[in-house]
C-alpha cells in the first residue's frame, strides 16, 4: 500500500474537516471515481452510509461528483457495509459506495468501494481513481448529467438475505439475545433479523444521534453489553461496530468471545455437517490457541497479514470459504463477499441451536492463550518503530518470553495508533511487557 497516496487498507479514512475527509475533496473523488469507472460502462452506483453526522454532508458532495461525471447515484440511507456489498449486487449496480470509519469515532468518516460483484475494488483501479484525482475537474453536458434516487426497501431486503443464511429448519424460539448494535449502521436491522428468526431481543446501542457511534459501546467496548447478559440472564450478546462488518460476542457468563473463537466454532460445525470446503485464514494477530484447536481437528490454518483485505486474498489464493481476523471481521464465502457480522453471528447460533448447547460449551474445544492488546496513539509523522529505546524493549520481551511466547508490533492501517500485542504462556508476565513495551512508545511521541 506503501505507494498509495490516499487509499489505505480499507478505503479512504480519517478526521472529518481534515484534508483528504472535507467536502471539496469528496466532490473531486466522486468525480474522479466516476471518470475511471465510466469507462468501464458504469452508469449507476449505490451509496450507503452509517450514523455519523458527517454522512449527510458527504453523500451530497459525492452525488455531486458522480453527477458531474455523468453517473447515477442511488442512495440506501444508513446502512451496514456488508449490505451494500449485498445490495450492489442483487441491483445490479455498477459499484457501491460506503462512507463510514467503522469501529473509528464520530469525528472520523471514510469513503470506500465496491464492485459490481460486491468484492473491494481491485488495486488497479484504486491506483486509477488516483491518478484522475491530480485532474483538473470538469464537468460532462446537462443532458448526460447523472441522477440520483433513492432505495426506500433496502432494509428490508437485507433483513431477508441475513435471514436467508440461517437454515430454514431452525429457529431461535426460547433464546434471549442482547444485541449491541453500537449505535451505529445495524441498529435498524439486527434486531428485526434476530426478532424475526423467534427470538427474545433485549436492544442497546440502537439509538443513534450522529456522534455516539462506537461510544463506549459495540464490538470496540464489551462491557455494558457484558453487564446486560448478566442482569437480563440472557442467553448471549451480540456486539456489532458502527458499519457492521465486526462482531463479538458474549456467553452467558459475561465472556467475551472474539473472532477466533467464533471461527472456530463456524469451521468445527461445518465440518460437522460435511460443508468443510479448505481450511481457515487467520491473520498474524490470531491466537495461537486457534491454530492448535484447529489442528487438533485436522483442519488446515494459514495466516495473513492483518486487515480483512489481505484475509480475504489468501482465501482466494487457497480456494477457502473461511475466514477471520481476532478483532471480529469473519469472512464467510461461501454466505456473502466481504466481513459481515450479522451473517457470522447467525450461524453461531445454529450451531447453538443444532447441537443443542450454550454458546460457552461450544467455546470449550479452544483454549485461548494469555495475549495482551495495547493500542498507543502516536502524532506526528515519526514512526515510534524506529525509535531505539522501542526497538530495544521489543528485544528484552521476544528475549524473556523465548520460545514460549511471541510479540507482534504495528502500524495501524486505518488510525494513528501502534499496536503493541504480546502472546505467552503466563497471563501476568504478557500483561507486563506488553505494558513495557507500550510505555516505550508513548514515550518516543
Amino acid at each position: 500500500m506503501s505507494n498509495r497516496k490516499y487509499f489505505g487498507t480499507d478505503g479512504i479514512r480519517g478526521k472529518v474537516g481534515e484534508y483528504p475527509i472535507t467536502p471539496d475533496f469528496a466532490l473531486k473523488l466522486g468525480w474522479a471515481a466516476g471518470c475511471v469507472l465510466a469507462k468501464d460502462g458504469v452508469k449507476k452506483v449505490l451509496i450507503g452510509k452509517d450514523t455519523r453526522i458527517s454522512g449527510y454532508m458527504l453523500e451530497s458532495a459525492l452525488e455531486a461528483g458522480f453527477a458531474s461525471a455523468g453517473v447515477a447515484t442511488a442512495f440506501t440511507g444508513p446502512m451496514p457495509t456488508p449490505a451494500i456489498a449485498y445490495l450492489t449486487r442483487t441491483f445490479r449496480a455498477d459499484a457501491g459506495v460506503v462512507i463510514s470509519a467503522s469501529h473509528n469515532p464520530f469525528y472520523d468518516n471514510g469513503i470506500k468501494f465496491f464492485s459490481t460483484e460486491g468484492k473491494k475494488l481491485d488495486d488497479a483501479i484504486e491506483l486509477e481513481i488516483e491518478a484522475q484525482l491530480e485532474k483538473e475537474i470538469d464537468c460532462v453536458e446537462s443532458k448526460q448529467l447523472g441522477r440520483a434516487s433513492r432505495i426506500t426497501d433496502a432494509a428490508g431486503r437485507y433483513i431477508e438475505f441475513c435471514k436467508s443464511t440461517f437454515d430454514h429448519d431452525l429457529s431461535l424460539a426460547g433464546l434471549k439475545i442482547v444485541v449491541d448494535c453500537a449505535n451505529g449502521a445495524t441498529y435498524h436491522i439486527a434486531p428485526k433479523v434476530l426478532r424475526e428468526l423467534g427470538a427474545n431481543v433485549i436492544e442497546i446501542g440502537c439509538e443513534p444521534d450522529g456522534v455516539n457511534i462506537n461510544d463506549n459501546c459495540g464490538a470496540t467496548d464489551i462491557r455494558a453489553l457484558a453487564k446486560c447478559v448478566i442482569d437480563e440472564k440472557a442467553n448471549l450478546g451480540f456486539a456489532l461496530d458502527g458499519d457492521g462488518d465486526r462482531i463479538i460476542m458474549v456467553d452467558h457468563k459475561g465472556n467475551k468471545i472474539d473472532g477466533d473463537l467464533i471461527i472456530y466454532i463456524i469451521a468445527r460445525e461445518a465440518l460437522r455437517q460435511g460443508q468443510l470446503k479448505g481450511g481457515v485464514v487467520g491473520t498474524l494477530m490470531s491466537n495461537i490457541g486457534l491454530e492448535i484447536a484447529l489442528k487438533n481437528l485436522g483442519i488446515q490454518f494459514v495466516r495473513a497479514k492483518v486487515g480483512d483485505r489481505y484475509v480475504l486474498e489468501k482465501m482466494l489464493e487457497k480456494n477457502w470459504r473461511l475466514g477471520a481476523e481476532n478483532s471480529g471481521h469473519v469472512l464467510l464465502l461461501d454466505k456473502t463477499t466481504t466481513g459481515d457480522g450479522i451473517v457470522a453471528g447467525l450461524q453461531v447460533l445454529a450451531a447453538m441451536v443444532r447441537n443443542n448447547m450454550s454458546l460457552a460449551d461450544l467455546c470449550s474445544g479452544m483454549t485461548m492463550m494469555p495475549q495482551v492488546l495495547i493500542n498507543v496513539r502516536f502524532a506526528g509523522k515519526h514512526d515510534p518503530l524506529t525509535n531505539p529505546n522501542v526497538k530495544l524493549a521489543i528485544e528484552q520481551a521476544e528475549k524473556e518470553l523465548g520460545i514460549h511466547g511471541r510479540v507482534l508490533i504495528r502500524k495501524s492501517g486505518t488510525e494513528p495508533l501502534i499496536r503493541v500485542m504480546v502472546e505467552g504462556n503466563d497471563a501476568a508476565e504478557v500483561q507486563k511487557l506488553a505494558e513495557q513495551i507500550a510505555e516505550a512508545v508513548k514515550a518516543s511521541n
